[in-house]
């Protein structure tokens, strides 16, 4: 699957929406220090996240093949355990840590990441108001 071309560049980003379906930002891939980032812009405030965080999410769900909370968080809060936000910062997922790469900016991995799945038909997001959750497409 080429998920580069489906999520844009910088002219043409992909526009999402937040999983209560009450916000739009946009989602493109940039090349930033010779490496692929996915960039994401809410409004005015721009999160970097690490393109990797794609595949590694979608094989935790393929394990896990029931619904798990997103649990978004900002970075200085902390993550509750078993959620998608928790999972996107735990020293346990394949990349050690943080998927999220900008300082002060590395969280809200549950908030922005699993429309990009969704959207890409790697998973299956709800869309209540509060307290969604994801999992594998056709889980």
């Amino acid at each position: 699957m080429n998920w580069k071309e489906k999520i844009g560049n910088r002219e043409h980003p992909l526009v999402l929406k937040t999983p209560p379906l009450t916000s739009e930002y946009t989602m493109h891939v940039e090349e930033k220090d010779g490496v692929e980032i996915l960039v994401c812009t809410v409004k005015s405030t721009v999160l970097h996240y690490d393109i990797r965080c794609i595949k590694d999410l979608h094989e935790m769900l393929k394990h896990q093949k029931d619904w798990i909370p997103l649990g978004s968080k900002d970075e200085k809060q902390e993550a509750t355990p078993g959620t998608i936000e928790f999972w996107g910062r735990s020293s346990q997922n394949p990349v050690g840590g943080w998927y999220g790469l900008k300082k002060n900016f590395r969280g809200r991995f549950g908030m922005y990441i699993p429309p990009l799945l969704e959207y890409l038909g790697l998973a299956e997001v709800e869309h209540n108001k509060r307290n969604n959750r994801m999992r594998v497409k056709g889980g």
